[in-house]
């Protein structure tokens, strides 16, 4: 898809990476740091430019939660009538997919989401005891980049000021419609040092 001067991007790349043990956004897959990965993805996939929130060259500083990072970005985004919000922990998300997001948006839709299939069984645990099975009937796993109607979620943002998992989970609490689009397997999330280990065997080929 050629470039769409209506829609912008936005990636996050401002968390602490509790988790991962240190900032995951500088780390590097193929000797290109994760948060330029997503950027790119955003541009060649047909977004006419990118808000990046982080302690990055030119970014925006981010927030204590994702959402205020979130809120950051799109203040920082010009005007436009489409915005993709993208993680840079999801380095991998590829430039198709977020073409995907964007005809979506152009076809119509308020929110679009990539989501996945969940094949695995669901338990739900209290410490290392399972105290109830989760039917996974209806059930899918969702990914970034995430598209909106920007007036949309900048309004959602202002309506909700309780956090969120997600920025579509803020526009379905503001009483609009998310519809899903097939994901990507390779657009995994880089939570743990596997998981760069795992993205960097993918991106090469291994």
């Amino acid at each position: 898809m050629s470039s769409v001067p209506r829609a912008w991007g936005v990636v996050v790349a401002a968390g602490s990476g509790s988790r991962f043990g240190r900032p995951k956004h500088a780390l590097e897959i193929g000797g290109l740091a994760l948060w330029k990965r997503a950027r790119n993805a955003l541009l060649e996939g047909g977004c006419a430019g990118v808000v990046v929130v982080g302690d990055v060259p030119d970014g925006v500083q981010g927030g204590a939660r994702r959402r205020d990072s979130v809120l950051a970005g799109l203040t920082a985004v010009p005007q436009a009538e489409y915005v993709l919000i993208h993680d840079a922990a999801r380095p991998l998300g590829s430039a198709s997919l977020v073409a995907s997001v964007l005809e979506a948006l152009l076809d119509g839709a308020d929110a679009v989401v990539p989501a996945l299939p969940i094949n695995d069984a669901l338990k739900r645990v209290s410490g290392e005891m399972i105290t109830g099975h989760v039917n996974r009937v209806g059930m899918v796993a969702v990914q970034t980049p995430q598209g909106f109607r920007l007036d949309l979620l900048r309004a959602a943002h202002a309506a909700m000021p309780g956090d969120a998992h997600d920025d579509a989970q803020l526009v379905s609490a503001h009483g609009r419609n998310v519809v899903t689009i097939p994901g990507e397997v390779t657009n995994l999330k880089i939570t743990y040092p596997e998981d760069l280990a795992l993205a960097e065997k993918i991106w090469s080929g291994a």
